[in-house]
């Protein structure tokens, strides 16, 4: 059993008010934006659904589910953003589109409701079918194709990764439903090995700020890298990236800690049992919470202040998972704390 450290910064209070917060903000069509009235994007949209599942909002979850559904278009993707019910962004990101996969399954894990996996079935498939034909010649993943359908030929770290994690998910989900799905299992495999080959942050040249956390943390949040990788990985980026007391900064571009960086720092460290790391991260957090349960966007170095004075609903959602991430067999961990990598 995984210990659990710091009892009441994890506590069903903390997690429902934050998760409330979120759960006000979602649309009578079941999309959950940004802001009140705001931009919808799918990735954040499913962060949210994760989060408010997470604390039991377990039929706003679902809504926001079918929401995907009906909103998917015909070749099993989803514009990159929606606005007022109708597409703004209309690119299409790989990992966005496959991380409906991360998000029917965590739902299944939190209500043991194998109907809702035949229902959305065909809408997960029909995303991974798409997000399938942008691999490249090594097994990577494009990261978008623009609104006239060309694919963008770059592969980045964070997407991938992301949709590394969204296979692992929608293979598990053929294998409740006993689809037999290898194509996908050969495709995460090769993704897989593609991640590793791409170079990590913390080994760029010290005057190259250009540098996002997420593409250091993320193939260790994923389960991309594992064992003694993962743990010297993180260890590789800890002073670049992190900040004693506030969490990850976003960039070496800017020094400027995010609050959702530092909430999946938190998870990339329980994923690979650093239980008393990440509890000390979290608990970082607590000074971003604002007194209606939403956190903070982030805070600006060397001032200290909170910027921009924003608290986006993912955001939040971010906080509630790494929170979830620390109560014993949840659905987050479930979701994320799987370690054997795909083979063939």
């Amino acid at each position: 059993m995984k210990p659990v450290h710091d009892q009441a910064a994890v506590s069903p209070k903390l997690l429902r008010a934050t998760a409330t917060f979120i759960a006000e903000k979602q649309k009578d069509d079941g999309s959950i934006p940004w802001f009140e009235n705001g931009v919808v994007d799918p990735w954040t949209h499913i962060e949210n659904a994760m989060a408010i599942d997470a604390a039991g909002y377990h039929a706003e979850a679902q809504k926001a589910y079918e929401w995907l559904a009906e909103t998917q278009l015909d070749d099993g993707s989803w514009y990159a953003s929606y606005e007022d019910g109708k597409p703004k962004d209309t690119s299409k990101v790989s990992h966005v589109v496959s991380y409906i996969a991360v998000g029917v399954w965590h739902h299944y894990l939190n209500t043991k409701e194998k109907p809702f996996l035949q229902k959305m079935w065909s809408t997960v498939s029909a995303a991974i079918d798409f997000v399938l034909g942008m691999r490249g010649a090594d097994g990577e993943i494009y990261w978008a194709r623009d609104n006239k359908g060309e694919i963008y030929p770059e592969a980045l770290v964070t997407s991938c990764s992301s949709t590394y994690l969204s296979l692992k998910s929608a293979l598990c989900i053929s294998s409740v439903l006993e689809k037999d799905r290898t194509v996908w299992k050969q495709a995460a495999a090769e993704l897989a090995r593609a991640i590793r080959s791409m170079p990590c942050p913390t080994e760029a040249a010290p005057g190259n700020k250009s540098c996002f956390a997420m593409d250091w943390y993320y193939p260790v949040m994923c389960s991309v890298i594992n064992g003694d990788d993962a743990k010297r990985r993180i260890l590789q980026g800890w002073d670049r990236f992190v900040i004693d007391g506030f969490g990850s900064l976003c960039s070496l571009e800017q020094n400027w800690v995010t609050t959702a960086e530092t909430s999946e720092l938190a998870l990339a460290l329980a994923v690979h049992g650093e239980y008393q790391r990440a509890a000390t991260v979290f608990n970082w957090l607590q000074q971003m919470r604002d007194s209606d349960g939403a956190y903070w966007y982030g805070v600006a170095l060397p001032q200290k202040e909170v910027w921009p004075e924003e608290k986006p609903t993912w955001t939040s959602a971010a906080v509630v998972l790494a929170a979830d991430m620390f109560r014993h067999m949840s659905a987050t961990s479930l979701v994320l704390d799987h370690h054997h990598p795909i083979t063939p």
